[in-house]
């Protein structure tokens, strides 16, 4: 349902973002954005469309594979990627149930709606449940048969979303590994992987690591600030932020393996405008620096490890998504409020907020006070939802923060 004064303030704050794209469109074309819905008051997929293309995001992940969405999007050029969520793993496995399923939520918006990927399944290895992986691989085969079978397989992609958690060791990253309870497992999805030519997707969040240790890491090295950096000792590669740091613990477990040309996407990075009072560095200052230093840096080439490698980074999220359950700071992700006013000031965040320079003149403490806001108090209840499988953020990231607190 839109909020019915969506189209005045979109009217109004247009103007300002059109300004500072004007000059960066060509240099934000490899952008991608995570098109949340845990809500009940974002506008149309209509409108939705104009604001993905004022902030130049030219790839969309789309947790399900809603219709609505499909249909606004058609004869836009934009990218989908769509998900299948965890609740239809075990359905997934049959062929048939798989093929029906893309003939009902894929084909009919294809070609004018330009779909290219599949993640089937959000995170599953996180859960550690024994029945979710063993469906996995299956599932993943049997959609990709299935596109065989409908002359689809050459324009979509099968892949699935992998949570930091699954990595062993991270630090430095030359050492990265994959859990070695999990490591066969994950060795028979990059084989399936390889053979079939898509990438890795792994949600990667330096927010989580700071959090839970920030008198020991450097809120300048999350953010993308100017610091002194760490040098992996094996490699002699120098990092200066934490996120390439984490890409290339993935790229080294990837090689660990045996696959060494794999591409890494990241689906998921962000930083949340506003949280618990327990929950540190959750501020809107902190959330325009990372998120508008990701959104620069994305039109650069490649980490340390693998500098002639295009980033392909999805940011999280779109919208603020009042339905999400666990403690404020899930419900304050998005770049916009559900009214599609910014959340803070894009302009300045991408034309004044960058690696090589300090961006405001009063910047946040590191205690990462909340600017006397505690958000919306108590969760809410579990929404309805396309995707069962939904992993707060919180939940998924806590898990490896202590592991991944270099810097």
């Amino acid at each position: 349902m839109d909020h019915p004064t969506f189209q005045h303030r979109y009217c109004n704050f247009i103007i300002i973002i059109s300004i500072f794209i004007t000059g960066l469109t060509t240099k934000t074309d490899s952008i991608g954005i995570n098109y949340g819905q845990i809500a009940n008051n974002l506008p149309s997929p209509e409108n939705v469309v104009t604001l993905i293309k004022c902030i130049g995001a030219t790839k969309v992940k789309l947790y399900d594979a809603d219709p609505k969405v499909l249909k606004a999007f058609a004869n836009t050029g934009i990218e989908f990627m769509v998900g299948l969520g965890n609740e239809y793993l075990s359905k997934m496995k049959d062929p048939k149930q798989a093929q029906a399923w893309i003939k009902t939520n894929i084909q009919p918006y294809l070609p004018s709606t330009k779909i290219t990927s599949i993640f089937v399944g959000n995170e599953v290895l996180t859960f550690n449940d024994s029945s979710l992986t063993s469906s996995l691989l299956p599932a993943m085969q049997s959609v990709h048969t299935a596109l065989i079978v409908l002359g689809l397989h050459k324009q979509i992609t099968v892949t699935t979303t992998h949570s930091l958690a699954i990595l062993q060791n991270s630090y430095p990253p030359s050492s990265g590994t994959f859990r070695s309870d999990i490591a066969p497992c994950i060795a028979s999805i990059l084989s399936f992987q390889s053979k079939t030519g898509s990438p890795f997707l792994i949600n990667a969040y330096p927010y989580f690591a700071y959090k839970d240790n920030p008198k020991q890491i450097s809120l300048d090295y999350v953010l993308f600030q100017p610091n002194q950096g760490m040098v992996d000792p094996k490699t002699n590669l120098h990092y200066d932020n934490m996120l390439f740091a984490q890409i290339d613990a993935v790229y080294s477990a990837l090689g660990a393996l045996g696959y060494d040309k794999m591409p890494v996407h990241i689906s998921e990075t962000g930083w949340p405008s506003k949280g618990d009072g327990d929950e540190v560095g959750a501020n809107v200052e902190n959330a325009r620096k990372y998120n508008g230093n990701v959104i620069k840096l994305s039109s650069k080439k490649g980490t340390p490890l693998r500098p002639e490698v295009d980033l392909n980074i999805y940011v999280f999220a779109l919208f603020n998504e009042n339905l999400k359950p666990g403690p404020t700071s899930e419900r304050n992700y998005g770049l916009f409020k559900p009214d599609g006013n910014p959340v803070y000031n894009l302009g300045f965040s991408l034309s004044s907020s960058s690696s090589s320079s300090s961006s405001s003149s009063n910047p946040p403490s590191n205690d990462g006070g909340n600017n006397g806001s505690t958000g919306s108090g108590s969760a809410p209840p579990h929404p309805p939802t396309s995707s069962s499988g939904y992993l707060a953020i919180s939940e998924a990231t806590s898990l490896v923060s202590h592991t991944l607190s270099f810097g």
